[in-house]
C-alpha cells in the first residue's frame, strides 16, 4: 500500500478520558480520497420482531471484521450500529475492501436469510453534499482503539444508503462468483450479559442544536445530577463486568459463527476450531492456568475495557446497566429535556446485553467486543429516537 493518505488514522493522536468526545478540536477531517463503506440490514425490524438479533448483530460484526482482514495491520476507523456498520478506508484498499463488505452481504443472505445493503461513498462526495467526516481515536486499552465520528457525515451516509435514488451510485454490485468473506476473529461465544444492576438501557442521545459543545453540559448532568459517570476508565455502570460473563459448553451461539465465519469453506471445520477453543477457555478458566496465548485473569480484565458500550457519532450511542434510581433519574432528565427543547432521545429497556468479539490476537491483545442491549437495543432506540425527532420537527414546525 503506498503512503498516501493511507496511515491518516493510524497516526492520530488517542485519548483515553471519554468527555473528550465534546471537544470539537479532538477531531481531525478524514482526507477527501477515502472512502466510507456503509452498510446497512433491511427490515432488521422483522428479524427482530422473530428473535433473531443476534444474528443480526453478527451480520453488523462481519462487516467489521471482513474490512479489518483485509486491512491488515493498517488501523481503520469504524462504528458498529447493531443492525449495520460503517467502516472508513483509504484509496489503496478501497476495491478489495468492497469485495469483502459484498462477500459479507452473500454471506448473510445464504447463512441468515438477511439482505444487507452495501454501498461505497466517497468522503469527499458527503461533503459536497453539506456533512463533514472528522474523526477522532478513543483508547480503550493499549493498542484497541474506537473512532468517534463528527461532522454529519455518519448520518448523511445512512441516509444515502436507505435512499435508492441517491445510493445509486455508490452501490456495491455482487459479481456472479463471490469468494468468501474473511471473517478471521470473529466469534459469538459469551451467553448474554444479565442486568447486575436493574435493566440495561440502550440510549441515543443528541443536544436538539446539535452543537458539539452542548455535548459537555449533557455529560456533566450525567455525572453531576444523575450519578452515571461515562468518563473513568472502568465506570459502574459499564454492562461487562467479570460476575456478569457467562460461558456456557458448548456455546449458544457457536452455531450461527460456524456458519458465517465458515461459509462457502467448511462449517463443521469452523464449528470444530471454535469448539476446541472454547474447551481451552473452559479448562484455563477452571484452573487458572494459562493455556497457549490464553491467560484468564488478564483475558477477562482486558475483555471488560475493551468494549463499546460507550461511542459517539454526532449523538452519544451508550448501553447502560443502571440500577433503580438511575434509570428513574435518567428518564425524568430525558423527559424535560426533550419538553424544554434541549435534546432529542431513544430510548431500549431490556434485562440482557448481548456481546459479539472479534479477536485478532491474543499474544498482542488485540480484540474489541461490541455490546448491544438484547431484544433489538439500537435497532429498536433508533426507531424511538426518529419518532421523537419528528414530533419534536412538527411541534417546532406548528
Amino acid at each position: 500500500m503506498t503512503e498516501g493518505t493511507g496511515h491518516f488514522y493510524q497516526a492520530l493522536p488517542v485519548f483515553s478520558e471519554f468527555a473528550k468526545v465534546s471537544d470539537a478540536a479532538a477531531f481531525e477531517p478524514l482526507p477527501d480520497d477515502w472512502i466510507l463503506l456503509a452498510s446497512d440490514i433491511v427490515r432488521s425490524r422483522d428479524a427482530i420482531a422473530a428473535g433473531r438479533y443476534k444474528h443480526v448483530n453478527m451480520v453488523a460484526a462481519a462487516v467489521v471484521s471482513a474490512v479489518l482482514n483485509v486491512a491488515g495491520r493498517i488501523e481503520l476507523p469504524f462504528v458498529f450500529g447493531g443492525d449495520g456498520a460503517l467502516v472508513a478506508v483509504p484509496p489503496a484498499l478501497a476495491e478489495e475492501a468492497g469485495r469483502a463488505l459484498v462477500s459479507v452481504r452473500a454471506m448473510a443472505r445464504e447463512t441468515a436469510s438477511l439482505d444487507l445493503r452495501v454501498a461505497a461513498i466517497p468522503v469527499v462526495s458527503l461533503r459536497a453534499e453539506g456533512a463533514d467526516l472528522r474523526v477522532a481515536k478513543f483508547e480503550l486499552s493499549r493498542g484497541n482503539n474506537l473512532a468517534m465520528f463528527s461532522g454529519g457525515g455518519i448520518e448523511l451516509a445512512e441516509t444515502i444508503l436507505k435512499d435508492e435514488a441517491r445510493v445509486a451510485p455508490y452501490r456495491l454490485v455482487e459479481p456472479d462468483v463471490v469468494e468468501p468473506a474473511p471473517l478471521d476473529g470473529l466469534s459469538c461465544r459469551w451467553e448474554p450479559l444479565p442486568a447486575r444492576r436493574g435493566r440495561i438501557a440502550t440510549l441515543l442521545l443528541r443536544p436538539a442544536s446539535g452543537r458539539m459543545e452542548e455535548l459537555s453540559g449533557i455529560l456533566d448532568d450525567l455525572r453531576g445530577m444523575l450519578g452515571i459517570d461515562l468518563t473513568g476508565a472502568d465506570p459502574a455502570s459499564a454492562p461487562v463486568r467479570r460476575s456478569s460473563l457467562k460461558f456456557r459448553f458448548p456455546p449458544a451461539g457457536l452455531k450461527i459463527e460456524a456458519r458465517m465465519v465458515g461459509w462457502r469453506r467448511s462449517r463443521w471445520r469452523a464449528y470444530l476450531a471454535g469448539l476446541a477453543a472454547c474447551v481451552a477457555v473452559v479448562v484455563s478458566v477452571a484452573t487458572g492456568r494459562r493455556i497457549g496465548p490464553f491467560e484468564p485473569e488478564h483475558y477477562l480484565h482486558q475483555l471488560a475495557l475493551n468494549t463499546d458500550f460507550r461511542k459517539f457519532d454526532d449523538m452519544l450511542r451508550l448501553v447502560l446497566d443502571l440500577d433503580g434510581r438511575e434509570l428513574e433519574a435518567l428518564t425524568a432528565y430525558l423527559q424535560k429535556g426533550e419538553a424544554a427543547g434541549h435534546l432529542v432521545y431513544g430510548l431500549h429497556l431490556s434485562d440482557e446485553a448481548l456481546m459479539t468479539c472479534l479477536v485478532f490476537s491474543l499474544e498482542e491483545n488485540r480484540h474489541i467486543h461490541f455490546i448491544d442491549g438484547a431484544d433489538g437495543g439500537y435497532a429498536r432506540a433508533a426507531q424511538d429516537f426518529k419518532q421523537r425527532l419528528a414530533e419534536q420537527s412538527s411541534g417546532a414546525a406548528a
